[in-house]
Order: structure tokens, then sequence, then C-alpha cells
């Protein structure tokens, strides 16, 4: 692995996909982060387009669509990307690549085989992946659960049994984050957590969000929340 010039508290963490395949990775940088993940020969990361920081020379880059029927008219219709990129080891030899995070913020890993195969996050939250993991978008219909604009209205939603990297977190619980902060919540059944929703980062498929109104009809009238 690359000799980074600083680095977290993160040690240098394997992870061993269903297959009992191998992949270590380590999480870079303070208030700016960026993940480097370890590829042997005929591995592949697969990430957003524009996150890509570095990648060693046995690395080859390549942007793949999306089939339309994983993206869906939300997708058009909000603006998001519609592509990735795969970054696949060619060479004879171990290479690395690079992925960093857009904005400030934290770069967790989530073993989605640990959580039901499933997460939801906001619309942006998915920045890499290695292994099984689809990215599809899901709208919630439900109306009382709708609010203008994407946040409250369009999502992503991670499955499969691979390792994803997601901006500001993701557990088998509510994660909230506030600018650095993250704060895992476990949910027991039936439990209520009130939250804004703008700081939910994701959640697992069993957590029901209803999103409401929090006083006077003028706080949605001036734009508060």
């Amino acid at each position: 692995m690359a000799a980074p010039f600083f680095s977290t508290p993160f040690q240098p963490y394997v992870y061993q996909s269903p297959q009992d395949a191998m992949i270590p990775f380590q999480i870079l940088g303070g208030e700016a982060q960026l993940v480097q993940i370890m590829l042997k020969p005929e591995e592949k990361v697969i990430a957003k387009p524009g996150s890509m920081c570095f990648i060693s020379g046995s690395i080859e880059m390549e942007n793949v669509f999306v089939p339309e029927n994983e993206v869906g008219v939300w997708q058009w219709l909000f603006g998001k990307t519609v592509s990735s990129i795969v970054f696949h080891n060619n060479g004879q030899g171990d290479g690395f690549v690079g992925i960093v995070a857009p904005s400030l913020a934290r770069i967790l890993p989530i073993d989605l085989a640990m959580f039901g195969g499933e997460i939801l996050c906001q619309p942006d939250a998915f920045l890499c992946s290695v292994n099984d993991v689809k990215v599809s978008n899901t709208v919630d219909q439900r109306a009382r659960n709708i609010i203008p604009g994407a946040e409250g209205f369009v999502r992503q939603k991670l499955s499969g049994q691979g390792l994803a990297f997601i901006i500001a977190g993701g557990s088998d619980m509510s994660l909230l984050s506030s600018f650095l902060l993250v704060v895992q919540k476990n949910l027991d059944a039936g439990e209520v957590l009130s939250v804004d929703v703008s700081c939910i980062a994701a959640v697992t498929a069993t957590v029901n969000i209803q999103i409401k109104y929090n006083g006077p009809m003028r706080r949605a009238v001036f734009g508060e929340n």
C-alpha cells in the first residue's frame, strides 16, 4: 500500500468477501478523507464519477452507464449521475486505487452482508464499492413522507453482499451526520427517533421514515424545516 503523508487513527483493515477474497483498504486524511484500496490482479472497484484521486500504473479505468431499468426517471429528473467508473487491475501484481470524498465528510465502510443485504442512503451518499454491490434509486411513494426536493423523495438503495463505502456512514441503525460528526443509533423495535431530515445519512430497510414539518407553515414558506 502506498505510504501516505499522514493518516487517521484508522488502521489498515482487511475485508473478507463471501468468496473468501481478501481486500485490504485504509481510510486516510482528517477533515477531508479518502479511501485507499489494494487490488489483486483482475479485481475491480466501482466508484462514482469524479471521485478518483490516484491510481497505480496497472489500474485501468472504464466509464460504465447504468442500465436504464436501474436508474429510473427520478434519477434523470433530479439531475443525478447515471454512470459509474470501474477501476480494474489488469497487471500481474497488486495495484491500488485512491477514492476521495467530494467534500468534507467521513468515509465509512459498510459490509452489506452484515445488514440484511440492503441499506437506504441519501441521494449522493454512495462513494465506491467492492464485489457484489448494486446501486439503484428508490422513491418514497407515501404522500405523508414527501417534501419538496430530492432530499425527502429520492434515496439511493445499496443492495448485495459486498463492501460499500458511503459518505457519513451506515449500519443496522440510523446514522446522523453533522459536518464531520457521525452518530450511530441502534433502534429497538417500535422505538422512534426524531431528527432533522438532512442529517440522516443512511438507514437499513427495516427502519420506517416519516417526514413531518416542524412548526408553523411560515417556516415552510420561508425555507425553514
